[in-house]
């Protein structure tokens, strides 16, 4: 995996708790390149516990608030790696399942990898989160043509080239669907493998509602009927 460049882009909208843990996580992986961190206006000191992790790897910018698409979108601008991950800034992903994921990448089996959260071990989640990413993953499965068990999944897995050529648009959590309906659509392969999750909820500060579930409805369904 010492041949692959790894740029991990990490949205940041008031996660003052767990950023600093995740970062050092981060920096503590071999294959992690470029650590670009992406503040979407917090109003807490999220931005001042990211400075707290000394390493060469970590960039931090700041940003008015936009979502976590916008924040994305601005990471990608500055990334140099061949590949790029997201991670979320909180504890539900581990920083220790990105060898699982670069593993077929570096071996030259596939070049666009998904962290599945249905395949592997995990905490319980809220039943109507569940009940949402069932559907989610449901519509995307008929509509595409497809067997996904995670796409929403954070842990995806892209060459950044590929990242770009998809003219990614969403500014909120539809930049999850996305990235996978435009993979999709694209003719490109997902490769699943399993990850840990520790989902938290909304008193730990989860940020998902069924806002954001209907604005992924529609862009799934809005990206099959466009041309």
């Amino acid at each position: 995996m010492t041949n692959i460049s790894l740029s991990v882009i990490v949205p940041v909208y008031n996660e003052e708790k767990t950023v600093a843990s995740v970062l050092k996580r981060l920096a503590a992986v071999s294959a992690v390149t470029e650590i670009i961190v992406v503040d979407d206006g917090s109003v807490d000191n999220s931005v001042k516990e990211c400075k707290k992790i000394s390493s060469k790897k970590i960039q931090v910018f700041s940003k008015k608030n936009g979502g976590k698409g916008s924040a994305v979108r601005f990471g990608l601008a500055k990334a140099k790696g061949k590949y790029v991950l997201i991670q979320d800034a909180d504890l539900e992903y581990d920083p220790d399942d990105i060898a699982a994921l670069l593993e077929p990448v570096s071996k030259g089996k596939v070049e666009i990898v998904y962290g599945s959260r249905f395949l592997g071990p995990h905490m319980n989640l809220l039943f109507w989160h569940r009940v949402g990413n069932t559907f989610l993953n449901f519509l995307v499965n008929i509509l595409y043509n497809t067997t996904l068990s995670d796409m929403e999944t954070c842990y995806k897995l892209l060459p950044r080239q590929v990242f770009l050529n998809l003219d990614l648009q969403a500014n909120n959590f539809d930049i999850e669907p996305e990235i996978t309906c435009k993979l999709l659509k694209k003719g490109y392969k997902i490769y699943e493998v399993p990850i840990s999750y520790v989902g938290r909820d909304f008193s730990e500060g989860k940020k998902l509602t069924w806002r954001d579930g209907t604005d992924a409805v529609f862009t799934i369904i809005g990206l099959r009927l466009a041309p």
